[in-house]
């Protein structure tokens, strides 16, 4: 592992392709997604109206996932909202897996 200070949040079964997984690092609650076999963490929370992410509809082709608060939709990837009413990315978190686990940094 690096330099930085890596947290276990789950394991790879449970975030199977297409799937999504929420978790705590700390107090923040995050949001892991399996986006083509690739694992992506943001925080769970719209950067619109700080509502959580987590029950809105994963578009599993575009990458995306939309709160169902107002509708706001935002890259898993990236965390970069797609269209308003969010103007603000979501804080996303450098990933890591080993060993079946899914490990994440906290870079605030």
């Amino acid at each position: 592992m690096s330099d930085m200070q890596w947290t276990v949040l789950c394991t790879t079964a449970e975030v199977l392709p297409g799937e999504r997984h929420v978790a705590w690092l700390g107090d923040t609650p995050v949001l892991v997604v399996n986006h083509d076999g690739d694992f992506y963490a943001l925080e769970d929370r719209c950067s619109h109206e700080d509502f959580e992410l987590s029950p809105g509809p994963y578009d599993a082709d575009a990458g995306t996932i939309e709160c169902v608060l107002h509708g706001a939709r935002f890259d898993v990837r990236t965390g970069e909202p797609l269209c308003p009413p969010a103007y603000s990315a979501v804080q996303t978190f450098p990933v890591m897996v080993q060993d079946g686990l899914i490990y994440v940094s906290d870079p605030r």
